[in-house]
């Protein structure tokens, strides 16, 4: 059984869809004994709580970390980047390995290879050791979090598996709730290594739970065939020669050899991947699934929407914290209203397939979030939360809320039901995909917005040649620019304004890109989402399983 996945920074701090459908769909035989699953619950609960709290934790500690380690925004972008490269690329043979070996081992190894790497993190002396590690990361949370998801569908008969959704469900709803705050906190009052030594006690604990009380279990007769390896290794290749390109660009250029290079490496892998998994007898990404119309039409929109999400909410943390002075903490609390509006609205959203059919939900609440990323692209230096942040959080809220549950529901829907597993995950990895994505092209974006302004900024207020001639080699950091060194305090507060400024410029310029993707996703439902879909529409067009 593939599985999704239910973690993610800041930057993708929207519930991927599919999640509890998952779950749901789970088929085996069930041999777990019954006072073993409260157990198992705990142990898939904890582990993948650490992934989610490690991700949040992460963007309210970028300043931090950027800071510490005199890092530009290029290598903090890495630092969220090469996690959630490596989480995503091998998210769906990560679920496959525990079918073929074991589940509790596959996840016990990915909670292991998890939390090393998170000590790894908190002693990094240079941003090179923390990005590094945080890859490291990635590849444990590739094992850790489709392993969590299977031990619940493989320990619960389906009369219990319902409670057992709502349980997990819950909690990574508090989890999503405290996981910025809680980072927020540590960074404020002790220091940017706490966001991840917070990991090793929850991982010593999971591994307990699941040494003593966690059966093992491996997946059925559909499980038997051959691991995609290779579409693994060519979506790592695809995946990281892309987002290098992207993320590059900017400081090298884009005639740079390595930059083309990998730019080359990175399309010549998305074909020969595509070309793989046409090929292998069990691909990891069944393209024939996309043939669907629904469920095409689904991932489009998975992938313009959580492009734009993850795109533009990388940035938010900075622009609190960096620009408008906001402590850690506060920032991490600034996107509470965001999960609350998720939470309370998921069940109200998921009916609204069932008196409406997929389509009108589908264009209504990405059109709702177009104007919630507009709304953020409004405040300039020094704006209010409650009168500036505030309305576009909720209104942003409000459309993810509207998208997600029919958004699963439309991605269940259009596959058979022994095939929901795989739906899920190719799902959840596209979702996964376009934020890793998204970041380094709105990095792009950003700093030529960044530069642009910076450059006018300075020409504006006649500063000398020698303070602009400085700044123009600290424009890598953007926000967290440095200031030449012997200013009196007034030239100080007109060149940190300027900086200030200039990020916002590149700010409203990735919000926008935001809302315009928005928009392209509530398009692509409109004509790819059928108002009622057919029935056994999820059976027509594929080819029988192997």
């Amino acid at each position: 059984m593939r599985v999704g996945v239910h973690t993610g920074a800041m930057s993708q701090i929207g519930k991927p869809p599919g999640d509890d459908a998952l779950i749901r769909h789970g088929c085996e035989a069930v041999t777990c004994p019954p006072a073993s699953r409260p157990w198992v619950l705990t142990a898939a609960i904890l582990g993948s709580s650490m992934a989610f709290i490690d991700g949040t934790v992460v963007n309210v500690a970028l300043p931090a970390i950027q800071h510490a380690l005199h890092a530009t925004a290029f290598q903090a972008q890495w630092v969220v980047e090469s996690y959630a490269l490596f989480l995503a690329a091998l998210l769906l043979v990560g679920g496959s390995l525990g079918d073929h070996f074991g589940r509790r081992r596959i996840f016990a190894l990915g909670i292991g290879i998890f939390a090393l790497a998170s000590v790894g993190c908190a002693l990094a002396a240079s941003v090179q050791q923390l990005i590094a590690a945080r890859a490291v990361q990635g590849v444990g949370g590739a094992l850790l979090v489709p392993g969590s998801l299977a031990l619940i569908s493989a320990s619960f008969p389906e009369k219990e598996r319902g409670r057992a959704i709502g349980t997990w469900s819950g909690f990574s709803g508090i989890t999503a709730a405290i996981g910025p705050v809680l980072g927020g906190y540590l960074v404020d009052h002790y220091s940017w290594a706490w966001a991840f030594l917070i990991n090793v006690p929850m991982a010593i604990a999971v591994l307990a739970i699941a040494w003593r009380h966690v059966p093992e279990s491996r997946g059925g007769p559909a499980a038997s065939g051959a691991l995609d390896l290779w579409g693994a290794v060519l979506a790592t290749l695809a995946l990281g020669g892309i987002v290098y390109a992207f993320i590059e660009a900017p400081t090298q250029g884009w005639t740079s050899p390595a930059v083309l290079a990998a730019l080359i490496a990175g399309v010549a892998g998305s074909v020969a991947f595509v070309a793989v998994e046409l090929r292998v007898r069990s691909p990891m990404l069944p393209l024939a699934l996309l043939r669907i119309g629904n469920f095409g039409g689904a991932n489009l929109l998975t992938l313009l929407l959580y492009a734009a999400l993850g795109g533009s909410l990388y940035f938010f943390p900075l622009n609190l914290i960096q620009v408008q002075g906001y402590s850690a903490t506060v920032a991490g609390a600034a996107l509470l209203p965001f999960i609350l509006i998720l939470f309370a609205l998921s069940g109200w959203a998921g009916q609204l397939v069932d008196r409406f059919g997929p389509r009108l939900p589908l264009v209504i609440g990405p059109a709702i979030a177009a104007a919630g990323f507009a709304l953020f692209a409004v405040p300039g230096v020094g704006a209010s939360y409650w009168t500036a942040f505030f309305p576009a959080v909720v209104v942003l809220g409000l459309g993810m809320a509207v998208t997600v549950a029919p958004l699963t529901t439309t991605v269940m829907n259009a596959v058979g039901p022994d095939r929901a597993g795989i739906a899920s995950g190719v799902n959840n990895a596209v979702s996964r995909t376009a934020s890793v994505l998204a970041i380094a092209v709105f990095g792009v974006v950003m700093a030529w917005a960044f530069d642009a302004a910076l450059a006018d900024g300075l020409h504006a207020a006649g500063a000398s040649t020698e303070a602009s001639a400085f700044l123009e080699g600290q424009r890598s950091r953007l926000a967290g620019a440095e200031l030449p060194p012997g200013l009196d305090a007034a030239a100080a507060a007109a060149l940190r304004k300027i900086v200030a400024e200039s990020f916002v410029a590149g700010f409203r310029w990735v919000m926008l890109l935001g809302a315009g993707l928005a928009l392209l996703s509530a398009l692509s439902a409109w004509m790819l989402i059928e108002k009622r879909p057919a029935a056994g529409q999820g059976e027509q067009g594929l080819p029988e399983s192997r």
